[in-house]
């Protein structure tokens, strides 16, 4: 029976600060006793993976893989599954000198054709020399592999462990070195592969552990995040590593099936620290709602944080109020901002403070683009005010600052284009110096691609800049259209997507798909009556409504909703009112 790890170490004292590498912060961690833990959908402990294992395991891997000829600086695609054999691979790359890239597993959308193009592209772009995944995914890597030269060999974990290492040496990556490439979580049709350098991600680490977390040794993760998605590789992995802290894991399927499971582990370890995206609360309140909300103890859970989409407070709210009985305590909430360009966290609202919220006048943003405080503040009606969420300061060494689109820098409450600069900032995209320009500008500043303003040196991030819609002059966030939208009946939350054409002489029109489970066509008239009439009150324009079949909108490998890749999918005619989607109520498995 595998034995979970301690959450302290014994004798190693602990150490956060004094890394210069990833190596080096697992020869530290390897001489204690905490380390991984992997749950299966039933909750179940099923193997665990000390420091001082992984260690061991990931330099016999390494020699291996030298062994086999790879020449140093070579690229191993992985499958990012949850379980050992990634941290394994992950790290003996580094040990081997070679740089490992995290793919994503299939997500239900699309199906498996699409995962193996995407795959494909991944592997092309990077020039992977071997790929790797585990027996029930094989044949998708394999099929992704053709046609591609830089391949010299495509196996499960197995495949590669049977390889000799007689004569292998190792060549450890060091401080100069890169680490590893990490795939956009795709909001576009072509991710980018972002080269993060162990300078990088070792800053990014340190700030994470000291400044934005706080971690002692008394703190233990629990996490379902997907490990091809820097949340979870750098927030999850990497970093409790660094710090020496040990991580419960369930896979991120599991958790879609049975997000309570996730709860339920965090209560019984004791868990202090766990990260999701706002769907993931919303997911364990929605879950709950037929009872269950004091089933746990969440009383140790410190940082309960959120990222990688739009927080959503009226969320936060119901999961406070759903597991109160569980002793979760709301100043938990963490909000934060990153990105995988700058290799993870940016920024950190206020350990213990909870979520902050900031209102502004939605009609002086969307004609002026400042965001000021409505008038009459707590007394002005609820349809003229737009809610905000803090995602804190910078962490030290970094620096933030809002620019209007000729690069001038804007004042405080002024809505721009957030850029950031400092020793997390990504090296640059792998093969793609032309992107990698524009957005990388001279004076070291990374133009992020969001849109948001600062209040007192505090950062609120207002959306995707590529996503906000304009209309007649005015600035609209699609989020305000979805989320209205996804509060009338028969229509879930995640299910809504909101973009803006342009069309030669016919100006700007505004599209909101809708996935639909109605079949009954008078039904279905009387929904698209209602969201027009609800996106004509929430933000004063006309729309065309479009209901889609279920689970036909598609997400980023992050989970989060694309609104680029819905925008082509309406252009190429994907998606008909009249196809009429199976009734199949409230019991529809969930986006996520």
């Amino acid at each position: 029976m595998p034995q979970l790890t301690p959450t302290t170490n014994s004798d190693l004292p602990f150490s956060v600060d004094h890394f210069d590498c990833l190596i080096d912060g697992l020869n530290y961690a390897a001489q204690g006793e905490t380390g991984c833990n992997f749950y299966s959908g039933r909750g179940e402990l099923v193997e665990s993976l000390t420091y001082r294992a992984l260690r061991e395991d990931a330099i016999e891997l390494a020699l291996r893989l030298v062994r086999f000829g790879l020449p140093r600086g070579a690229r191993v695609a992985i499958v990012a599954e949850t379980n050992p054999d990634f941290f394994r691979f992950f790290f003996g790359c580094q040990y081997a000198g070679l740089l490992p890239v995290p793919m994503p597993r299939p997500t239900t959308l699309g199906g498996r054709d699409a995962h193996i193009s995407r795959l494909h592209m991944m592997m092309k772009s990077s020039g992977a020399v071997i790929g790797i995944a585990s027996e029930e995914l094989l044949g998708d890597v394999v099929a992704a592999a053709e046609g591609l030269s830089s391949i010299k060999m495509v196996g499960s974990p197995a495949d590669f462990y049977a390889l000799p290492s007689e004569g292998g040496e190792l060549r450890p990556l060091g401080h100069g070195d890169m680490c590893y490439i990490q795939y956009s979580s795709g909001s576009t049709r072509f991710p980018r592969g972002i080269m993060i350098s162990q300078r990088s991600i070792v800053s990014n680490c340190r700030s994470i552990a000291v400044h934005g977390l706080k971690i002692t040794p008394q703190d233990r993760g629990v996490s379902w995040l997907p490990l091809y998605h820097d949340m979870g590789l750098v927030g999850f992995a990497i970093t409790p590593m660094m710090a020496q802290m040990s991580v419960d894991y369930i896979s991120t399927s599991d958790f879609a099936r049975r997000p309570l499971l996730w709860l339920k582990i965090l209560s019984e370890n004791k868990g202090t620290l766990s990260f999701a995206p706002t769907f993931g609360y919303d997911l364990c309140a929605r879950r709950a709602s037929n009872g269950g909300g004091d089933d746990y103890d969440l009383s140790n859970w410190r940082a309960a944080g959120i990222g990688a989409e739009m927080i959503r407070a009226d969320i936060l709210d119901r999961f406070a109020e759903k597991f109160f009985g569980s002793n979760f305590d709301p100043k938990a909430f963490l909000p934060s901002y990153g990105l995988a360009e700058s290799t993870l966290a940016v920024s950190f609202g206020e350990l213990g403070a909870g979520y902050q919220l900031d209102r502004i006048d939605r009609t002086q943003y969307s004609t002026t683009g400042r965001a000021v405080p409505p008038k009459g503040n707590g007394n002005a009606p609820p349809s003229s005010v737009r809610e905000f969420v803090h995602c804190g300061l910078p962490m030290p060494g970094h620096s933030l600052e809002i620019r209007d689109a000729d690069g001038n820098i804007l004042g405080e409450r002024q809505i721009g284009r957030v850029l950031i600069k400092g020793p997390s900032v990504m090296a640059g995209y792998f093969t793609d110096r032309e992107t990698t320009e524009r957005v990388l500008l001279g004076d070291g500043w990374l133009e992020t691609g969001d849109l948001g303003y600062l209040v007192d040196d505090s950062l609120l991030i207002t959306g995707r800049a590529k996503d906000l819609i304009i209309f007649n002059g005015r600035n609209i966030w699609p989020q305000d259209i979805e989320w209205a939208v996804d509060r009338l009946e028969g229509v879930r939350r995640g299910d809504v997507a909101a973009f803006s054409l342009s069309s030669p002489g016919e100006g700007e029109s505004v599209v909101v798909v809708v996935q639909c489970r109605i079949s009954d066509a008078e039904r279905r008239e009387r929904l698209q009556t209602e969201i027009r009439a609800t996106v004509r009150r929430t933000v004063g324009v006309d729309c065309e409504v479009v209901l889609a079949p279920s689970r036909s909108l598609p997400l980023t490998s992050s989970g989060k909703l694309s609104r680029t890749w819905t925008r082509e999918n309406y252009l190429s005619g994907k998606y008909s009112n009249d196809e009429q989607a199976d009734d199949d109520g409230d019991n529809a498995a969930p986006n996520s």
